[in-house]
């Protein structure tokens, strides 16, 4: 189940003690704040949240209980909550004959409020089950220079669905040119033009690469970027998440805001490693960042990017060090990858039968077909004999990689 979205209405002096119980919940993630029942009008159509909360109070109660009538006759599948210090019986059956799901009492008490997001949820995944949202795969590596760009860009070629390449690298962002693409517009005007985004608006500001697969660029300057907050991100994904199946994003491999925001909503983090001391120990420490984040270790996947039989390491003890199954291992072959890259032409298109490329493909493959990928992964044989590998002496010594942060 993803997390709910929320958008909330705080005119009347409850914002902090709602956002504080929202964030606490662990399943929901607050898309929007707003001050005006204009500004939540707004943001509600334009969102379509999995909810949206508005304090009630009596001497405002006929302007929200029209806002509460408004919002239900036109976005029947964002549950409507009311929340208020005065539960009078008045205020409370207003709330519902206007058409609010829901009635929370303030202060909140620990036990109502998980009641009512449990119900949410129920809501939330009957309205899913009908209009079905876009899959978000996260690319994320722990340090530099492991081909997050590479792998994220034909990982996204090679899926079989309309996909959209999102380039969260804000600053250095080159993931259009790993494609052959000029970009016009970046992730910095879909900011700017935010509150008035609908399907036009979205096609002309994305760049189109072949019929299944478009690219929103890293802002084209990068000053650009101080633009882009946590929420921005949040929301974008929120709206482009009902336009494509499938949504890859390329990110930089520190936990900045932003980044923490993407990762956050993503159903899938494939995690690049490569097989140095440096790397292990960079994909450890982002392991158990996850770990302090709260992601259950299903959404994430380790892939092996650079893979040689020449490296000296039982990948068993890369595993165990780890705690976490290695899903792919894509091979290193830098004159096909650099020429890849330079003549910006993904290689699971200019060369599917590359050693690359058909791995890539069935990591894509994996991931598509919306199951906990390391299940798929056969277990009776060991990696070292599915590569030939059972009972070499390691070079490396996973004793030197240190187990701290």
């Amino acid at each position: 189940m993803q997390q709910l979205s929320f958008i909330m209405l705080n005119k009347n002096g409850s914002s902090g003690e709602l956002r504080d119980a929202l964030a606490g919940s662990g399943r929901v993630h607050l898309l929007s704040d707003c001050d005006n029942l204009e500004q939540m009008l707004a943001d509600v159509t334009r969102l379509r949240p999995s909810a949206a909360v508005i304090t009630v109070a009596p001497e405002n109660s006929e302007k929200e209980f029209a806002l509460i009538k408004q919002l239900a006759g036109s976005c029947p599948e964002t549950a409507i909550i009311t929340a208020a210090r005065d539960a009078s019986p008045a205020l409370i059956l207003g709330s519902m004959r206007s058409g609010a799901r829901e009635f929370l009492q303030l202060p909140i008490i620990a036990d109502e409020f998980r009641t009512v997001i449990d119900r949410i949820e129920e809501f939330s995944a009957s309205i899913e089950n009908s209009s079905k949202k876009g899959r978000v795969i996260a690319v994320f590596s722990g340090k530099g220079g492991t081909g997050v760009s590479f792998f994220g860009t034909n990982l996204a070629a090679a899926m079989g669905v309309p996909t959209l390449l999102i380039d969260l690298n804000l600053q250095t962002g080159d993931a259009a040119s790993f494609l052959g693409l000029d970009t016009k517009y970046s992730l910095a005007d879909f900011v700017h033009n935010r509150t008035r985004l609908d399907d036009s608006l979205i096609t002309s500001l994305v760049t189109p690469h072949s019929a299944n697969l478009a690219v929103l660029a890293a802002p084209l300057e990068a000053h650009e970027a101080e633009d882009i907050k946590p929420q921005d991100v949040s929301e974008l994904l929120h709206l482009l998440g009902r336009r494509y199946e499938c949504i890859v994003l390329d990110l930089p491999h520190t936990f900045d805001p932003v980044t923490v925001a993407a990762l956050d909503l993503a159903d899938d983090i494939l995690l690049v490693l490569t097989l140095d001391i440096p790397g292990i120990r960079a994909t450890k420490r982002a392991l158990r960042v996850f770990d302090r984040l709260d992601y259950p270790r299903r959404k994430v996947h380790v892939v092996v990017n650079r893979w040689s039989k020449n490296i000296d390491v039982q990948l068993q003890k890369v595993e165990a060090h780890l705690d976490e199954q290695l899903i792919g291992f894509v091979p290193n072959d830098y004159r096909k990858a650099m020429d890849s890259i330079n003549l910006g032409q993904p290689l699971v298109q200019t060369d599917p039968a590359s050693k690359i490329a058909v791995e890539i493909k069935r990591i894509a493959s994996l991931v598509e077909k919306d199951n906990n990928p390391a299940s798929q992964q056969p277990r009776k044989r060991s990696l070292g004999a599915i590569f030939g590998r059972q009972d070499r002496t390691t070079g490396l010594e996973l004793s030197t990689v240190p187990d701290t942060a």
